[in-house]
């Protein structure tokens, strides 16, 4: 497996993965909507020790969403970063900010229960009511 690498809109945060992906998840639940401005957030999980800055750590803002949930963003564009869960091995990194090809790994949706009333899923893959 080669490395990931991916950065913000901006470009002043760049990172790599050094492990597999291992899912990826499209939340509908209503933080990561707001987080993202958009009908669900899609994240890639890998473990956390596989995810590493390699350029901008000055530039990585962070934001607790709730009690264990943080989230990271670039203080300069407001990209989203991560989603990290401190109860987790895994954190969730923003799909849409990689610049590698990914492929196709095993997807899901999760929270589906809290989606956009005007969003309809209708692409086949999995619906979870909550996380998976």
């Amino acid at each position: 497996m080669d490395m990931l690498t991916g950065s913000c809109l901006c470009g002043a945060v760049k990172y790599r993965i050094d492990a597999p992906i291992s899912s990826l998840t499209h939340c509908h639940c209503s933080m990561c909507r707001k987080a993202h401005g958009a009908a669900f957030a899609s994240y890639v999980g890998v473990p956390l020790d596989a995810f590493h800055v390699t350029e901008g750590k000055d530039a990585v803002a962070a934001f607790h969403s709730s009690e264990t949930v943080t989230r990271t963003f670039c203080r300069h564009c407001g990209a989203n970063l991560q989603f990290v869960d401190s109860r987790e091995t895994e954190l969730g990194v923003a799909a849409g900010t990689l610049d590698s090809a990914l492929g196709v790994p095993p997807q899901a949706h999760i929270f589906v229960a809290s989606r956009a009333d005007w969003y309809e899923i209708r692409d086949g893959l999995p619906q979870h009511h909550e996380d998976i």
